[in-house]
């Protein structure tokens, strides 16, 4: 077991700020950062701030009473630590109450923090909530007293959760024995919560304390889940579930929710279980909501605005984004593991090729075949398991699986994801009437069973055909298009190369492209590569020139779609048309249009189906087509900047 840390062992002198200089929310975090970095706490200061302001995205960290707790966890920082600054004029930092903050405390986490530190972290947000606590801080004239009011309120608090501890080991006792005494709170009166934020330091754990505080009050028993970055603690039990009167999940995330099927569940943001506990409790023990039939929990018709509800029944981003981000490192992974192979030559990997390497095999394999195999399957299938939860997820898988055999590829991935989710809930709402015996056989039988078949038949007789048939028509469509314009084909080419990645579209543009070379014509060819090219590398510059627009994830994949757009790996600007379609995928297509049309213009030609730059010495005029590639990549990252929103909270 980890040793607990001291607050005073991240909250030192030297990052204490008495009077803040500074009077608007960015200028708040820069000081904070930078009092962080001349402390020598941080790796890079520019990162840091990425990093807050990712979660900032999310949501606000000003959480009320005039406090602001900005945080992150990023291998920014060095040391783990807490910077303390005081406004006395206050800032305006988006609270839920919006009144100004003047006590911030910036929390710095190191990417793999252990648990001791969260827990210490969890610790200070806890204090926060006492106004008395407060009240000193903003008295405090010197480092050295805010130093010892922390230290104070430390002890105190660690004394309240030993005695906590001994009251909920007495609670369980209780429930434990047959002969119940008469002072044990009535099943109506018992309730169970899970809280979680998106970077589980903060906000998890002070709605945990903001419950169980006004439970006391209340005279309700409660218990306290925390879905923190170290994990799940005081894990609720099915004995937990089965005795409370309800349930509240207090959550910017997704957090398990199939256990709680056939009890009342109130659903609201984590920000709501720190400022209203109170009006949850009571909601709570009165049995104000739905029951949750499994999959995603009801709109609650109480205390709820429409905008909610709706965000919940419809949340497509959150399902696109729970793919995409599971998807991720099989797209990073895989394409730098095919990259490599081409250092032992384009077809190396082929063993009927004179420039066959063993290792060069291994490693398309590894990349090609199983990577980027599983790419289009992970999407799908996390995408399914997010509408509907653990039941979700094998058809959504084995759709995803259809979708890439089948040449569906990226576009039929999503689908595939969508009609398992959905499917699948529909199958729970049509077996909700079943009897209390049968509901064992739910999930782990009916639900993989049908939900697998009928999602593999529709896409084999629905979805995977007709998009065979469309490839076909493509190709002969681009055959007697040839014979007009060039650079329309060119341009034409181009964008159906960006419009799914890797789909039908796309393979059909590249099959025309190795058809003309065995023709002995090696331009369109090289427009296919040069547009191919483009996306990855049009949103990995748009990522670099337009931070703001992209979450930190979307960032980091960024530094890697250089390398990807430089093999010719078009997959690579999939994670960002999957999270933004309707921006992205419009604006890769008219970055590879210019590209592909401007290569045909040049009379570029390209003799190698595949390379990206590993080809550029065979490439006749590899200047201008150098050129081409840019005027297509700059295009796709000023439209991107153009159409895409900030980063989404």
């Amino acid at each position: 077991m980890s040793k607990p840390i001291r607050i005073g062992d991240l909250l030192k002198e030297d990052t204490i700020v008495l009077a803040l200089a500074s009077s608007t929310k960015e200028e708040v975090l820069d000081e904070l950062i930078a009092k962080l970095d001349e402390a020598g706490r941080l790796n890079s200061r520019d990162e840091m701030k990425q990093a807050i302001l990712a979660r900032e995205n999310l949501s606000s960290t000003g959480i009320g009473e005039g406090i602001a707790i900005p945080h992150a966890k990023s291998a920014a920082v060095k040391t783990p630590s807490i910077a303390f600054g005081f406004s006395k004029e206050g800032v305006d930092f988006d609270s839920l109450d919006q009144q100004k903050a003047h006590l911030f405390f910036m929390i710095a986490a190191t990417e793999n923090a252990n648990q001791a530190h969260l827990e210490t972290l969890a610790l200070l947000s806890q204090m926060l909530m006492d106004e008395g606590f407060r009240e000193k801080l903003m008295t405090a004239g010197s480092k050295e007293e805010i130093l010892a009011i922390i230290a104070e309120k430390e002890r105190e608090i660690e004394g309240e959760q030993e005695k906590q501890e001994e009251r909920e080991a007495r609670a369980e006792q209780a429930r434990q024995s047959l002969a119940k005494e008469s002072t044990e709170p009535a099943a109506r009166d018992r309730v169970v919560a899970v809280t979680a934020c998106p970077t589980g330091i903060a906000h998890t754990y002070m709605a945990a304390d903001a419950l169980r505080k006004k439970a006391e009050e209340m005279g309700i028993a409660i218990k306290v889940e925390t879905n923190g970055s170290g994990g799940v603690k005081n894990r609720l039990t099915a004995e937990d579930i089965e005795e409370a009167a309800a349930v509240i999940v207090a959550a910017d995330k997704q957090v398990e929710m199939e256990r709680f099927a056939g009890k009342i569940v109130i659903e609201v943001p984590v920000a709501e279980g720190i400022r209203q506990p109170d009006v949850l409790l009571e909601r709570a023990v009165k049995q104000q909501g739905k029951r949750y039939q499994g999959g995603r929990a009801q709109a609650q018709p109480d205390g709820e605005s429409k905008e909610k509800q709706g965000a919940k029944q419809f949340a497509f981003y959150k399902h696109l984004m729970n793919g995409v981000s599971n998807m991720l490192p099989f797209v990073v992974g895989g394409g730098i593991i095919i990259a490599l192979s081409f250092m032992f030559g384009i077809k190396a990997s082929d063993p009927n090729d004179p420039t066959f390497h063993p290792f060069a095999k291994v490693l398309m394999d590894i990349g090609g075949g199983s990577a980027f195999g599983l790419m289009i399957p992970v999407l799908a299938g996390f995408i399914a398991k997010s509408i509907a939860d653990r039941p979700g997820f094998a058809p959504g898988m084995v759709g995803g699986m259809l979708a890439a055999s089948s040449g569906a590829g990226f576009l039929g991935g999503l689908i595939a994801g969508f009609l398992a989710g959905y499917l699948v809930l529909g199958l729970k709402k049509l077996f909700s009437g079943l009897p209390q015996s049968l509901e064992g056989i739910k999930p782990m039988l009916l639900y993989p069973l049908l939900g697998t078949l009928l999602t593999g038949l529709v896409m084999i007789y629905v979805i995977s055909e007709p998009l065979a048939l469309v490839n076909t028509a493509l190709g002969d469509w681009l055959k007697n298009l040839n014979q007009g314009n060039a650079i329309l084909l060119g341009a034409i080419l181009g964008a159906m190369m960006a419009l799914d990645m890797g789909g039908p579209f796309n393979k059909a543009a590249f099959t025309f492209g190795i058809a003309m070379i065995a023709e002995g014509n090696y331009g369109p060819h090289a427009a296919i590569m040069a547009a191919g090219m483009t996306p990855p590398l049009g949103l990995a510059l748009a990522t670099t020139l337009f931070r703001k627009k992209f979450s930190a994830e979307e960032r980091q994949a960024g530094k890697t779609a250089y390398l990807l757009g430089a093999s010719f790996i078009t997959e690579g600007a999939i994670p960002f048309a999957a999270a933004d379609p309707t921006r992205v995928i419009p604006s890769i297509m008219a970055g590879s249009a210019v590209a592909g049309g401007l290569s045909m213009f040049f009379g570029c030609t390209l003799p190698a189906p595949h390379g990206g730059i590993f080809v550029l010495p065979v490439i006749g005029h590899p200047g201008m087509y150098v050129l081409s590639i840019l005027a297509g990549t700059i295009i796709t990252a000023l439209m991107v900047n153009l159409l895409k929103k900030e980063a989404v909270k």
